[in-house]
């Protein structure tokens, strides 16, 4: 294979094929999953459909002004780094540093986790078969699309996420024709399970709030849209509109799924907390409209959602790898690509580490995967952070500098106030993960140490490098903004 490997000078380079429809793919598929296919019946059975709605509005607006301040930095200087890199330039290289080693790590474990997934779903259907057989094949599906070309996996992961897409408007649209009585052969629902009970906000201000923690998880993977930024066409056009268009799809997928969902379903209906798909809350709706095998037909959905999360999460975070031994920040080897532009080496050891966390299931009950799929809980969480910060100190520094923000491709609306906001919120999702540890009388001090094993892994990386290159935070004056 070595004769197809090569390095381009010292700074190798991607090939920019992915196009816009491909970005706003990406970018919805790593959203788009299981957190809204089976965790949705929770989020309503535990605060109520007003408290969901809440709950996820909330996160809806944190994450338009995430996507906004990343789309200003990757439509300026797109980069497959991302925010790894824009923290690097804008704010502390150890900060870069513990950012980009602190996603890739947290993608790699999940592909463990959509292993484990992808033999649970595929034993729905062959009981007696062997686990074996389905790791094998999903790592091979998903090896097989990131090896080809860029184009392949943009192309893959756009369908993937199209079957999602469709999916979910199918939904809707068939769950307001329920809820107006034109479908299932019953009288109108109206509005009468949204005041069902104890009214919508069911399980008050303790119950909204587990539910808006809980909702930060299923909005995950948006940043995706940044990674790409440096394989995509034209990027000082397509960011912008993929931003744009994505946060919209998001907000309007989710919330008017919830919203259908908490008219259809009273959220007192003991289905909603189970997390089987024979339960889900589409499969409970798509049975109810008559669909027949509804939960065969969602169990294929979900399979495509899980195929979707490996699939992005071998890109994503083979991407940041190579960045980071393009930074100097990784091993050298990482650096190397393909003659089709893919960096094939970080390519097999993310695919190596997620295949070893996925063995380690089968140890001591599984305890090493459970600590390891907890260690990578809060990386999301913290890259947002990282983005927050980066746009901050990135617009700042632009204007200090002299330079005209109407040269920017795309000005990120309601600054400061918008990297504020997700920074405060972001950090009140983080701190509050397992704030049932502080409740009862005492503290759990063992769920306080895996909630929250995250963080100080994140500070050793960051307080590691920065002791051993004695690196300080750039000054605005200093902070680099050239565009390659």
């Amino acid at each position: 294979m070595s004769e197809d490997i090569v390095e381009i000078g010292k700074k190798p380079k991607l090939q920019k094929s992915l196009k816009s429809r491909h970005v706003t793919m990406i970018s919805l598929g790593g959203t788009i999953g299981t957190g809204l296919f089976l965790a949705s019946g929770g989020a309503v059975a535990q605060a109520g459909p007003g408290g969901a709605l809440l709950a996820y509005a909330l996160i809806g607006v944190m994450v338009y002004f995430l996507m906004t301040s990343l789309g200003e930095m990757a439509a300026y200087m797109p980069s497959s780094g991302s925010f790894s890199t824009y923290a690097t330039k804008f704010v502390d290289p150890a900060l870069g540093f513990a950012l980009g080693w602190n996603y890739w790590y947290n993608w790699a474990i999940t592909i463990a986790a959509e292993i484990s997934a992808v033999t649970l779903i595929m034993k729905y259907w062959f009981p007696d078969s062997s686990s074996a057989i389905w790791s094998a094949l999903f790592i091979g599906i998903i090896l097989g699309f990131n090896v080809l070309s860029v184009r392949s996996y943009g192309e893959s992961e756009y369908w993937f996420s199209m079957i999602k897409v469709v999916t979910v408007v199918i939904f809707i649209i068939l769950s307001f024709l329920m809820i107006f009585g034109i479908l299932g052969g019953n009288a109108p629902v109206g509005f009468t399970n949204f005041f069902h009970g104890d009214g919508p906000f069911h399980g008050g201000f303790l119950a909204l709030f587990g539910i808006f923690l809980a909702a930060g998880f299923s909005f995950q993977g948006t940043e995706l849209l940044g990674v790409t930024a440096g394989e995509t066409e034209d990027p000082g056009k397509n960011i912008p509109r993929a931003v744009r268009s994505v946060f919209w799809r998001i907000v309007l997928f989710y919330m008017l799924a919830i919203f259908a969902i908490g008219l259809l379903i009273p959220y007192d209906d003991p289905r909603l907390l189970s997390e089987n798909v024979a339960v889900s809350p589409f499969t409970l709706v798509f049975e109810r409209m008559g669909i027949a095998a509804a939960a065969s037909v969602m169990n294929a959905i979900i399979l495509t959602a899980l195929l979707s999360a490996g699939n992005s999460g071998l890109y994503a975070s083979s991407r940041m790898l190579w960045q980071l031994a393009v930074d100097g920040k990784a091993p050298k080897i990482f650096m190397k690509l393909t003659r089709r532009g893919i960096p094939i080496y970080a390519l097999l050891a993310t695919l190596t580490v997620g295949c070893l966390a996925f063995l380690a299931s089968f140890f001591g009950d599984g305890v090493v995967y459970i600590w390891l799929l907890n260690a990578s809980g809060l990386s999301g969480f913290v890259a947002w952070l990282g983005i927050a910060i980066s746009h901050y100190r990135f617009r700042k520094a632009y204007v200090l500098q002299g330079k005209d923000l109407n040269e920017l491709p795309y000005l990120s609306p309601l600054y400061p106030f918008g990297p504020l906001f997700a920074f405060a919120l972001c950090t009140i999702v983080i701190l509050g993960q397992n704030y049932q540890a502080f409740t009862g009388g005492h503290i759990d001090w063992y769920g306080l140490l895996v909630s929250y094993i995250g963080i100080p892994l994140f500070l050793a990386f960051y307080i590691g490098y920065k002791v051993k290159h004695k690196t300080k935070v750039v000054p605005l004056t200093q902070c680099d903004l050239t565009r390659e």
